[in-house]
């Protein structure tokens, strides 16, 4: 949740557009295709006045959407590897017309937009163990502008606001990130990342095909691909089992293939033996000290507790609940009901402002909706009032549910909860929790960062993992992160990564 207290009323109606979708039966992307057999399909080769004027447009509002941008050596180093790859897409030759950027986002997440704008999150970058890795990802998202994937499916797009334009023209999330899956198929906060969830399995699987070829192309190892690959999809099982739930791929990745699928596909088209640089050791050298998981500034996600320093407030989720952190607000996401935490305008008014925010719902989904009653409270000292309403959705009735916060200085956060009927009161502990910190309690969060260490006799993956800054799965996450088997020997000199604070 960013430093920034208000979001339009825009920004709060697509949010609360994902509560009410919850309800709704999964669908896949109109006009996407089946299952079926992917090739290498035919590509353009420039980039359009077009697609720059329309990249130029979208461009701040997507940094904006994923964090902002990362600054420094190893964003100028991702930079660099960017259009290396890029411009083996043929889309054109000259490095100057790709604008590669790296976003301060704990999401595992890439994309490409046409008119040269090729992005990667710092998360998913650090999930990686070596330059040709990075640039398989990057090339993956390219070869999805190459191929005018997006083009093909423009007659879906339905919206016409400046995220719907996005929506036309994202290439698509590499992964299916599972940080975002259970919210159905839409997203909360990340519209950008709502709008890039839909290519057919078929056009993943050709831009899986199109990345392997541009690191052919660039004198890469083509098989990084699919250990990268093999990455995420370790890592979607290695989430799933810390969350405790049953599904490894993300729900709405029905229309793309989940990356442990994908795995042997493109191992099959790179071929197994080396014939390539991974640039191993450089590409740790450069990612070193990046920061890992939620940037403070946006708040802390830490177990069932949410801290922001800057907003000086916590609150935790419910028993079986687990939380994901955006840069608009923060989802809470369990099997009896979904929630978002985020801000809005406030004038002073928790009546007006809770009865704006149920505004919002109606504007986004035509169907008027309405608080029954709007009753005030007091939580931990703090001015509250909470709102209530049943919609009839698809499956049945649900509730809505309103409660906000007045934390003084014209400032004020809400949750909006939805559940099936009667099953609102789950998330009475979350609405009692909220509290303001102590500048002491605020001065004591701290970032975790990526630290790439080299290996020394006697080291071994327990005795490395004992140093991860988390107090669960250490040995799991560690080997997830560096792509490591558990009976896998360490050899001195060797790097690895480490998530330390």
């Amino acid at each position: 949740m960013p430093g920034n207290h208000e979001i339009t009323r825009k920004a709060l109606a697509l949010s609360s557009a994902a509560l009410l979708a919850l309800a709704a039966p999964a669908c896949t992307t109109p006009g996407a295709s089946a299952e079926g057999t992917a090739g290498t399909p035919a590509t353009v080769d420039t980039i359009s006045q077009g697609d720059k004027t329309q990249g130029a447009e979208a461009h701040p509002q997507l940094v904006a959407e994923f964090g902002g941008a990362v600054t420094g050596p190893q964003a100028s180093y991702v930079e660099t590897v960017g259009k290396t790859i890029a411009v083996q897409s043929g889309l054109s030759n000259a490095r100057g017309d790709f604008t590669v950027t790296l976003l301060n986002s704990p999401v595992n997440n890439a994309f490409a937009i046409p008119g040269g704008y090729v992005y990667v999150t710092r998360q998913l970058t650090a999930l990686m163990n070596n330059e040709a890795e990075l640039a398989g990802v990057l090339g993956h998202e390219v070869g999805h502008v190459a191929a005018r994937h997006s083009a093909k499916r423009q007659k879906a797009a339905t919206r016409n606001s400046v995220i719907g334009v996005l929506g036309t023209i994202l290439s698509g999330v590499l992964l299916g990130d599972s940080t975002f899956g259970r919210l159905g198929q839409q997203v909360f906060s990340q519209g950008s990342q709502l709008l890039t969830l839909q290519y057919s399995r078929t056009q993943e699987l050709e831009a899986d095909n199109l990345g392997i070829e541009y690191l052919r192309r660039a004198g890469y190892d083509p098989r990084a691909m699919s250990t990268v690959l093999e990455s995420l999809a370790r890592q979607n099982a290695l989430e799933a089992r810390l969350r405790g739930t049953t599904s490894q791929v993300p729900e709405w990745a029905s229309t793309h293939p989940d990356p442990a699928s994908r795995v042997r596909d493109a191992l099959v088209r790179a071929g197994t033996a080396a014939n390539g640089m991974t640039n191993r050791d450089t590409f740790l050298t450069r990612i070193d000290g990046l920061v890992y998981g939620d940037d403070p500034r946006q708040g802390i996600v830490d177990g069932a507790r949410f801290t922001h320093p800057d907003l000086r407030l916590a609150f935790e989720a419910p028993t079986g609940f687990y939380m994901v952190n955006g840069t608009q607000s923060v989802s809470i996401s369990g099997e009896s009901g979904k929630a978002e935490f985020s801000a809005g305008a406030y004038n002073g008014s928790l009546d007006a402002y809770i009865r704006a925010v149920f505004a919002s719902l109606t504007e986004t989904n035509q169907q008027r909706i309405v608080p029954e009653v709007i009753q005030t409270a007091t939580v931990n000292g703090i001015p509250a009032a909470y709102g209530s309403a049943r919609v009839q959705a698809s499956s049945g009735p649900v509730d809505l549910v309103v409660f906000a916060y007045d934390f003084g200085g014209g400032k004020a956060y809400h949750f909006v909860t939805i559940t099936q009927a009667g099953g609102a009161g789950v998330f009475n502990p979350m609405f009692k929790s909220m509290r303001r910190i102590s500048a002491s309690e605020a001065g004591a969060v701290r970032p975790r960062v990526l630290d790439v260490v080299t290996v020394k006799s006697g080291d071994t993956v327990q005795s490395l993992s004992a140093r991860m800054a988390y107090d669960d799965a250490k040995l799991d996450r560690f080997l997830v992160l560096n792509g490591l088997k558990a009976d896998q020997r360490l050899v001195p000199g060797q790097k690895v990564k480490l998530v330390t604070y």
